[in-house]
């Protein structure tokens, strides 16, 4: 009986809060409150305004937040002062002023996108903050100084009171989101590196590349934001750079190194020396126990092959080489990775051994900033004439949150899928809005009862905002939820303002889903474009030898670049050429470039020849790519060069110059000619047989 009753019991049901959500969120509404008491008490005119900009400025990770915090009142400023200095002297001429308006957001939203660091949130509230408070006062623009001290009021107390309750519950700090997102890049790398140096790198490959550039760039966004997380953040921020320096090495690297192995073993067979080589790589690459001290035998190991295979100066020996050399490189790269992602945080100084470089340089693309820009332009000039012509008198609520919007999404490629969710959200809220205005608040008196009776909401809101997953569903929840309410001075519960506003905010979102589909809807490919032509463009000049040589800004523009094109390649149709593209092979042949480039001065004049030609027939072959936007293969003539020049480098005393550029070179021909017969080395007999002789002797 006893067991019957054991077997009979009920199934648990488990709630899990993450405490972290859990602070964030009440971090948030104690801002709010504050807020909320200072607006109440100086009689401001839009205490809704203030209350929607503290969940608007909120961020989870307290060292992102502040930077753009600083930023956010800087452009409010800017906003408010562009807004005085227009709407009065323009104030006869609404359509004048609605070109004007519409071209200072536009140019806003250009530098927005043009940025990509934390400052783009200057230019984006410079742009929305002059549309919101502009666009309701167009047709009566005399209390124009009034509104916008007002909103400049409210939105500073707002993003003050913010500012004041995260540096003392300081909810997330940036350093373990760090820690666990170079953890998580080192995973996704061990899984993929395993798969493609085994030759298994199917449909799962684009995926985790893909996976791997974002995680890169991301590191170099975060590491931004560190100087106003804590003391000793400089420290850590050197260790970010530094970590970002070394995780985007190892892509292109591991690639490389892969690329080599499936030629070997397709023309001549992996060696069982080198094949030993390689699964022990993947063994300790496979193992979740695998410890960075393990790595240094591999590394040497695999130095130590490849000079021996470059002595022999074969070309089956300079491929074994080349693989076991970046491969070498390769383990450095993660092993020094992982290093620096274990003493994310820890105290102590930063070696120049652990990689320590300048800062990650991202990549700009003007041609798609001015895309962004005089779309979000062109959308505000339709909105206000569409308002105007029809005299509509929620038109410009309509044309304010139509602007938001905008300029809240401007830098996605084609900002309508998160406009539509936006919408869902938006409509899945307006029940729990009529709720509190038509049910709660009528029962509610004082500020305490208000704040008790909102708590519920806005602590779930909250909880939502700090979830990175459920996110983009806070801002329109929240929107909806204080807008609709209005949250005045006095209570009002008017249906047929409520109604009108909310079909104001449904009209600004529709409207701007359709601006959106209009002008945005083709942008994404055609980025992924102007993104490829941007790295041959750029790839070009680095092997152009008449042009100022600067590697560092290459390759982090490249890696950066990388990640852009893995995340758009999904819009390309599936027989696009564009998918014939392979980034990474640009990446390997640009770093290719650099040790050639080097070698140049420390080679004879008879050799220095051969490799101008090598370089300048790559920068034809990029120039060739760039003005036909498209891949195309190589010439072949340019396998002449780079055979005699891998020909001339074997028959010199290969010093650290000469070795690395032999290297590159033998890289360089693999990459660009894959299928090409193997070249016949004659220098590499000579070399052997004076190695012979030597030891002999």
């Amino acid at each position: 009986m006893s067991s019957a009753k054991s077997s009979l019991s009920w199934p648990s049901v488990s709630l899990t809060i993450d405490a972290r959500k859990l602070l964030f969120s009440l971090s948030s509404f104690l801002a709010a409150a504050i807020t909320l008491a200072i607006v109440f008490s100086a009689s401001l005119p839009r205490p809704w305004w203030a209350l929607l900009t503290v969940y608007v400025t909120a961020q989870p990770m307290s060292g992102a937040f502040r930077p753009k915090m600083l930023y956010r009142l800087a452009g409010i400023a800017t906003g408010a002062i562009v807004t005085i200095a227009v709407v009065p002297n323009l104030q006869n001429a609404p359509e004048l002023l609605v070109l004007c308006m519409a071209a200072w957001t536009g140019f806003c939203i250009y530098l927005a996108v043009l940025d990509r660091t934390p400052r783009a949130f200057l230019f984006q509230m410079a742009a929305f903050s002059s549309a919101v408070i502009s666009f309701p006062y167009i047709e009566n623009p005399a209390d124009i100084f009034d509104t916008t001290a007002g909103r400049v009021a409210e939105m500073t107390v707002a993003i003050l009171s913010v500012s004041m309750v995260h540096a003392v519950l300081q909810p997330w700090s940036a350093t373990p989101v760090i820690r666990d997102r170079a953890k998580s890049f080192l995973r996704h790398a061990r899984r993929w590196s395993v798969e493609v140096l085994s030759g298994d790198n199917g449909e799962q490959e684009n995926a985790y590349r893909r996976a791997l550039a974002s995680d890169v760039t991301e590191l170099g966004m975060i590491a931004i934001h560190l100087p106003f997380d804590q003391r000793a953040a400089p420290i850590t921020q050197r260790r970010v750079i530094a970590l970002q320096q070394q995780l985007a090495n190892t892509i292109p690297l591991a690639s490389a190194a892969a690329n080599r192995l499936d030629l070997i073993e397709r023309e001549h067979g992996i060696l069982p020396e080198l094949n030993g080589l390689l699964v022990r790589t993947m063994d300790w690459l496979g193992s979740a126990e695998s410890r960075t001290a393990q790595v240094g035998a591999l590394i040497d190991e695999c130095e130590r092959l490849a000079r021996q295979a470059e002595d022999r100066g074969d070309w089956p020996s300079l491929l074994a080489a080349s693989a076991s050399i970046r491969l070498a490189q390769f383990l450095n790269a993660f092993a020094s990775a992982q290093r620096l992602a274990n003493r994310i945080g820890s105290p102590g100084r930063l070696k120049i051994s652990d990689g320590h470089e300048q800062s990650f340089r991202l990549a700009r693309d003007h041609g798609v900033a001015v895309l962004a820009g005089a779309a979000t332009a062109a959308a505000i000039i339709l909105y206000c004439a569409v308002w105007i012509l029809l005299a509509w008198p929620s038109g410009s609520a309509t044309a304010a949150f139509a602007a938001l919007i905008t300029c809240s999404f401007a830098a996605h490629d084609d900002p309508s899928p998160i406009i539509g969710r936006y919408l869902k959200a938006t409509l899945k809220t307006f029940p729990l809005a009529a709720f509190y205005l038509f049910v709660v608040l009528p029962r509610v008196d004082g500020y305490e009862m208000l704040m008790i009776t909102l708590a519920p909401a806005l602590l779930w809101m909250g909880y939502i905002q700090a979830d990175p997953r459920r996110s983009p569903e806070a801002l329109p929840m929240f929107s909806c939820f204080i807008v609709a309410m209005g949250f005045l001075a006095r209570f009002q519960a008017d249906f047929s303002a409520f109604v009108n506003t909310g079909i104001a905010q449904l009209g600004g979102i529709v409207t701007t889903l359709a601006v959106t589909r209009l002008f945005r809807t083709a942008s994404a490919r055609w980025t992924l474009r102007r993104v490829m032509r941007a790295n041959w463009t750029e790839l070009a000049l680095l092997a152009d030898i008449r042009r100022p040589f600067r590697p560092g800004d290459w390759t982090a523009r490249s890696v950066d670049r990388l990640g852009q094109i893995a995340q758009r390649i999904v819009a390309a149709r599936p027989g696009d050429d564009l998918h014939a593209a392979d980034s990474l092979a640009d990446l390997r042949i640009g770093r290719n470039v650099i040790p050639v480039r080097k070698a140049l001065s420390h080679v004879p004049h008879d050799l220095r020849h051969d490799l101008g030609l090598v370089l300048a027939g790559v920068a034809d072959h990029y120039r060739g790519c760039t003005r036909l936007s498209k891949i195309v293969p190589a010439d072949a003539a340019l396998l002449v060069p780079i055979d005699r020049s891998i020909d001339g480098l074997l028959a010199q005393l290969l010093d650290e110059y000469c070795r690395q550029a032999l290297r590159a070179l033998v890289a360089m021909r693999c990459n660009l000619f894959p299928e090409a017969a193997a070249p016949v080395l004659t220098a590499g007999k000579t070399a052997t047989l004076r190695m012979v002789q030597g030891g002999r002797a």
